[in-house]
Formats: structure tokens, C-alpha cells, sequence
């Protein structure tokens, strides 16, 4: 999810890296298997059926919850796996540490179906290292039967109003937390300014009282359940969320809300790069791509794979943005915004 992350480092501080999970045994290399590690809840099982069916590799599939912890496992060692599921902004970090073969993707037969916006991304511009995954939006969505009001402001998530005391769920990423708490703001992604980090603490720390929980995962079930009644939250997951409960709404908010594109990649030791770009090519087939739109709910960028979304994406609202909102993707961040913002996220996890 994003999906699905805003900061952009090179170099993870004390506090993400205690949070990550300790590296698990490395697979073996196996013939005929390909190794994906990706985020939870994220990955279509018909698609990996139709790969197997197709190219007789099996799959096997593990998940996390954040860049940060994506990143911490691969600095830590060989994984074994074969394809990991980066986001925009953190693609420049693994480059720089070397953790990513190059795939160069446009020597592929399928990299043609590729829209041309999304051939050329200002993260890896010669399509050496990545490839689209999925692309979408982060916002919140709230329970229009807990809260009978319209609205159009991230204020209410950062503010919220005291029908949601205890009831709102934040991410688990300190970057996607504090780049759309900027955003607010009226502040860039991966902003330094004192004053405006100190502003941005202060409310977060005020929205602290309000917050159930900050976790990336589980947050569709969560909300069905009412487990918390407003979360921050990815569109597609949205999307999801209000299929299983039609109370629930994901707000396009005035301020704009923060863009993302989350790229197919292949970590440095991978125990079968062919089979990972065996993968790669037929995820930019149009027709593959729609299968885990149709599931997860994100835009694809593979051209010619709306003729087979289901008609209900058609007119989704966390699918189609409105024509005017104004879309943030983050440039990337230095390493000084990755400790600034690593010392705030310490702050308001006491």
C-alpha cells in the first residue's frame, strides 16, 4: 500500500529499525519456484494461479507492512526471494545501497503495453530497476453512521471531531503518517523546516488521544468490524472496505491527498531472476494486470487493461479521482528528513 509510502532516505533510524522484524531463513533456490515478498492483502490469487498455469513455476508468496521493514530485511541479508514490491520513493534508496538488480525492462516484449507516462518515472527514468505495480492514492476513509456530516478536510483525521476518541487508526509507516500530516499543513513531503517539523509534532501528538492504533495492516477488517470507526487509508483498500460496508467513505479532501506508485523489483541475490522477469513480462500484459486491479483495487498503468476491470471499477469513487484533486507525489526525501522524521515518530509512539 501504498499502498503505498511518502518519505524518501537513505538510511533508517533507530526507532523504524527496532520495529522490523528479524530476518527470517533464506529459501533455497528451487527450480520451477519463484519467491515473491509483497504487502498484505496485495496480491490477486488468481493471478498467481494463471502464472502457474502458464509457465508451470509455482509461487510462493510472503507479505509485510512497511518500506521500512521491506528495507531493513533486505540490508540484513540474502532473503531468498526472488521479487519484492517497492514504492516510488523508496526505489532511490535501494538503488543507492545496492539491494536491487537491474531488470531493464524496456527490452521486454510486454514493456510497449505500458502507458507512456508511466514508461519514463522520475524514480527510475530507464526503467532499469522497476516496473508498475499498482498506482494509487492515500487519504482516510470514516463511518458515515458514527459521523452523519460531510467532509472534505484531512482536518478531520488530524483534528477529529470527539465521536472518534479512541476510534482512529493510523499506519504503522512513520512516513506516511507525517507526509500527509504535512500535507495539511501546506507543507512538501519530506519537509525540514523546524518550525514546520515542530508544528507537525505538536499535532500529532494532539491527535495521539484519538488514535486506537498506528498499523498498516488489517485496516479493511478493522473498519468492517468497527474496530475503529476512520483510518487513514490507501484508495484501493477503500474501495474494499466499502464493498463489505457501505457506511463507510473515503474522502477526497480539499488539501489533496498523497500519490503513489509501488514498482515490481528484483532484490540483488535473487535465487531465480529468470523466473522474476518470466513474472515482470507477463504482469505488463494487460489483461494479467486487470486481474489484480480487479482485486486490489489500484490503477495498473499497463494500457488497454480497463477493457477488462469489472464494471463495478468503472464507477468506483476510490478508483476515479476527481478530474481537480490535486495528487502529491513525494520527490523523495534526504537523510536529514528521514532522522527529523524518525525523532517525531519516537515522540508520538511513547
Amino acid at each position: 500500500m501504498s499502498l503505498k509510502t511518502a518519505l524518501m532516505a537513505f538510511g533508517l533510524g533507530a526507532a523504524t529499525l527496532a520495529a522490523a522484524p528479524l530476518a527470517q531463513p533464506a529459501h533455497a533456490a528451487d527450480a520451477g519456484v519463484l519467491h515473491i515478498f509483497n504487502w498484505t492483502d496485495y496480491t490477486a490469487p488468481d493471478l498467481l494461479k494463471k502464472f502457474t498455469a502458464e509457465t508451470g513455476i509455482k509461487v510462493t508468496l510472503d507479505t509485510y507492512d512497511s518500506n521500512e521493514t521491506l528495507l531493513a530485511k533486505l540490508k540484513a541479508g540474502t532473503t531468498g526471494y526472488d521479487l519484492v514490491i517497492v514504492s516510488d520513493d523508496f526505489v532511490k534508496i535501494f538503488v543507492s545501497q545496492n539491494l536491487l538488480e537491474k531488470v531493464d525492462a524496456s527490452t521486454m516484449s510486454n514493456f510497449g503495453n505500458l502507458e507512456p507516462r508511466w514508461k519514463t518515472r522520475f524514480w527510475d527514468p530507464t526503467a532499469e530497476y522497476t516496473v508498475p505495480w499498482q498506482w494509487g492514492t492515500t487519504s482516510f476513509t470514516y463511518d458515515t453512521k458514527v459521523y452523519p456530516q460531510p467532509v472534505d478536510s484531512l482536518g478531520t483525521l488530524f483534528k477529529p471531531p470527539a465521536v472518534f476518541k479512541g476510534q482512529v487508526g493510523m499506519f504503522g509507516s512513520p512516513s506516511e503518517v507525517i507526509n500527509l500530516a504535512l500535507l495539511y499543513l501546506g507543507y512538501p513531503p519530506c519537509d525540514t523546516d523546524p518550525a514546520h517539523l515542530k508544528e507537525t509534532l505538536a499535532l500529532l501528538q494532539a491527535q495521539k488521544p484519538f488514535v486506537k492504533l498506528y498499523n498498516s495492516d488489517g485496516i479493511i477488517d478493522r473498519l468492517t468490524a468497527g474496530e475503529v470507526t476512520m483510518s487513514e487509508q490507501w484508495s484501493g483498500d477503500a474501495m474494499r472496505a466499502r464493498q463489505a460496508k457501505a457506511s463507510l467513505h473515503y474522502v477526497y479532501a480539499k488539501e489533496g491527498g498523497a500519490g503513489w506508485m509501488d514498482n515490481l523489483a528484483i532484490p540483488v541475490g535473487a535465487p531465480d531472476v529468470d523466473n522474476a522477469k518470466k513474472f515482470i513480462n507477463f504482469m505488463m500484459d494487460p489483461q494479467n494486470a486487470a486481474i489484480e486491479s480487479n482485486f486490489a483495487g489500484y490503477q495498473n498503468g499497463v494500457a488497454g487493461s480497463n477493457k477488462y476491470l469489472l464494471p463495478a471499477m468503472a464507477t468506483a469513487p476510490e478508483f476515479n479521482p476527481p478530474a481537480d484533486y490535486k495528487i502529491v507525489f513525494s520527490p523523495g526525501c534526504d537523510a536529514k528528513a528521514t532522522k527529523d522524521f524518525d525523532r517525531i515518530w519516537t515522540l508520538i509512539r511513547k
